[in-house]
């Protein structure tokens, strides 16, 4: 980790990591599946919540927070240098309205909020495993789709966005056959930021697409 991201982490870590039991293991990174996550203790207020899945180094995290200081937001993230940049990113002090649990995302969701707590999940720019021997370790999956769909609360979304055709094209096969989703937008997410990430990805060549998902 960046010294500068170092600094940052031991800073703020006490106020943006949630500290949560995990599933016995060396160096699991499995939620406890009897932990439940209780948003309104943890942030103090009832407000809507975010979760995104797989923040990386924190710029869609940060950006929206800072736009929607009425909104809370809890981030899943295993790569503990990204959480330290997330924490940089803030500057002095801490957003009050963000949290961040260092454990992945796919395994927690599925017990750590209650159904129908979440008003938006975020998926910017998951891995894309672009060999085909490992696409089978994609994020975006039929069980993912599952798990999104319990907690989104009535009228939430699910936004989604890659800079890999075939993904976009595997992410829209997934969740256009779900039946409980529907296909809302193409467009850029309101909050989500262009990033150096995005331009490199476009400088290479690659299309950036916005996928949209609610409820049925």
């Amino acid at each position: 980790m960046p010294e500068a991201h170092q600094r940052a982490f031991d800073r703020l870590g006490d106020r943006v990591l949630l500290e949560v039991p995990l599933q016995p293991g060396i160096r699991s990174t499995l939620v406890h599946t009897a932990y439940r996550l209780d948003p309104v203790a943890v942030f103090g207020r009832d407000a809507p919540l975010v979760v995104e899945i797989g923040s990386g180094s924190g710029d869609a995290l940060v950006e929206g927070a800072r736009r929607r200081p009425d909104w809370d937001f809890v981030a899943f993230e295993v790569w503990r240098p990204g959480i330290g940049h997330s924490m940089a990113k803030m500057g002095a002090e801490a957003l009050p309205n963000v949290r961040i649990v260092e454990a992945d995302a796919a395994v927690a969701l599925g017990t750590a909020l209650s159904p129908g707590s979440v008003q938006e999940v975020w998926t910017y720019f998951p891995d894309p495993w672009p060999k085909t021997k490992h696409r089978k370790r994609r994020i975006v999956d039929a069980d993912l789709a599952d798990t999104v769909l319990g907690l989104l609360a009535p009228g939430g979304t699910w936004r989604l966005a890659t800079d890999w055709d075939d993904y976009a094209g595997a992410m829209r096969t997934v969740l256009d056959a779900h039946d409980g989703f529907t296909l809302v937008s193409t467009d850029r997410a309101p909050l989500r930021p262009v990033t150096r990430f995005e331009r490199k990805g476009v400088a290479r060549g690659r299309r950036i697409t916005d996928l949209a998902y609610a409820p049925r």
